[in-house]
Order: C-alpha cells, then structure tokens, then sequence
C-alpha cells in the first residue's frame, strides 16, 4: 500500500517512520528539508509536494498545525488524489473544518476521516497513540490496519468531526492536569517538601495519570523540551472554548485552564513543552 504523508514535524515524523517500519511505501512532504531527509534516510521517499505526496497514494494522511494549513491541503489532496482514495487527518482542528474537509471529499468521490491523536512525541515514537476517529463506520475500518501501527486505542465516535471534538475534550483535561500536578510541585517546594518523592506517591494512588507517569521527574527538574508545545495547546483550548460555545455549555474551569495556557505564552514560553505551565504557577506564587 502506497501512503502519502504531508507534515512531518514532532509527531508527523515518527508515525511515518512507524508505517516504514510496517512495510509501507511512504511518500512524505513538510516544508522543511531537514525532515524529508530524514525520511529518505529511513527508506521513505521524498516529494516535492503536496501534489507529488498524493499522486499515486492508496491512503494520504495530513498532520498539520491548524486549521488554516489543513483547508489549504485538503483541497489539493481531494483533487489529485485518485478515486476512492481514503484521506486521514491526524491534525488536531476545528470541527467545523473537519465537517467541511467531509463535505468536500464526499463530493469528489474521497473518503475522509477525523483522527486526531493523544500521547504526545513519546507516543507517537513508540507508536502507543490514542486515536479518536471521525466518519463513516465503514472507512474507519477500512483505515484500521493503518491506524493500528500507529495507536493502541483507536476508536471510532462518530460521524465527521466528532473526532476532533473528542480531542477538544481531552485537551482539556490534559490542560487541566497539567495544573494541578503544577499546583501541587509548587505546594510541596514551598512547605519544604521533596516533590519528587512525593510525586511518586501521587502516581501510584487515585490522583496517578499518564502526565504524572510521564512528566513527573522533567517537570520537578524543570526540563521543559516540547514533546508538545505550549503554542499548540493553546491553539486546542481555544478550540475546546469554541466547541463549548457551540454545544451551548459552560465549561468555567476549561476557561480558567485556557487562561494559564495563554499566560505562559503571553510570558514567552510557547515554544516549551506544555508542562511549562509550572512556570506560571511559579510566577505567580513569586
């Protein structure tokens, strides 16, 4: 199976790498030269396009930043891409434009699905993502043997875009516990307890998490690399701000979240891994 893949930063990089290593062919394009070559390097092949990525592909998959990047590829995917072509985008947008991109596949006779993914640059690599797909039953599990040399989780939720409001959600959440274990870092420092000790308590009882399991030591060292970047969170609570507006909900402590998410880039930290919200905790506690 042929698959052409458009954007391979943090995480397009090594899900591609994961589909080479599953005996794929892959056609990849990203705007940067660093990243094609590191697929030439690993057996992929390197297009000089968006167009060049699709043409000829069975499967085309898109992992962009936003939305404005995903409504300027689909439409080139959709109309180069052969009949019947099965278009997943893994990018984390807006629902509405994953609706759109549906409509507008449909119409060209391409079948498009919402799967954006959760577990970050360390999940991507070991390929353990959760995946929440969008669209028809049915080309859902026409992707599933792709989907699963990425994900361990990959369930289908619904119809087009449900996807990415699943994502809206966990983001969310992921946001939120980002808080809290930064709440909790700074509480314990300041009534002069060891928190990496007492992290590990937290990690093992009721209050463990994925983020404690994963980022509980880098966070107490203060080791801020971005395996997933305060810019981009602040990007998808501004989607999960607007899916609530949508649904007509009141989501008060996402508002507080997306708040602490906008201060740390306000404060120059949106190129840092998102657990640097503990630097705005610190900050304000200065």
């Amino acid at each position: 199976m042929n698959i052409g893949f458009v954007g391979l930063g943090i995480m397009g990089s090594p899900m591609a790498a994961n589909l080479l290593k599953a005996g794929y062919v892959v056609t990849g394009y990203d705007v940067s030269a660093e990243r094609l070559e590191q697929l030439t390097a690993l057996g992929g092949k390197a297009a000089t396009g968006v167009v060049d990525a699709v043409a000829g592909a069975d499967v085309v998959i898109t992992m962009l930043p936003d939305s404005p990047q995903v409504e300027e590829v689909a439409p080139l995917v959709i109309e180069y891409g052969k009949p019947n072509l099965l278009y997943i985008d893994m990018s984390t947008i807006k629902p509405e434009t994953s609706r759109w991109v549906a409509r507008q596949a449909a119409a060209a006779g391409v079948r498009a699905l919402d799967a954006p993914v959760s577990g970050g640059e360390r999940g991507a690599i070991d390929g353990t993502l959760s995946i929440m797909v969008g669209g028809a039953p049915e080309d859902v599990e026409a992707a599933r043997p792709v989907l699963d040399r990425l994900g361990v989780t990959v369930v289908h939720v619904g119809p087009a875009g449900a996807g990415q409001t699943v994502k809206a959600a966990n983001q969310l959440v992921v946001g939120g516990i980002y808080g809290l274990v930064s709440e909790a870092i700074v509480l314990l420092e300041a009534s002069g307890v060891d928190p990496a000790p007492g992290l590990d308590v937290l990690a093992g009882g009721l209050a463990g998490s994925r983020i404690l399991e994963l980022k509980r030591h880098t966070m107490v060292k203060r080791e801020f690399a971005p395996g997933f970047r305060i810019d981009l969170h602040h990007k998808d609570m501004g989607i999960a701000l607007a899916a609530a507006r949508e649904a007509g909900v009141s989501l008060p402590l996402t508002g507080q979240v997306a708040q602490l998410v906008a201060a740390a880039r306000a404060q120059g930290h949106g190129a840092l891994d998102h657990s640097a919200l503990l630097k705005v905790i610190e900050r304000l506690n200065a």
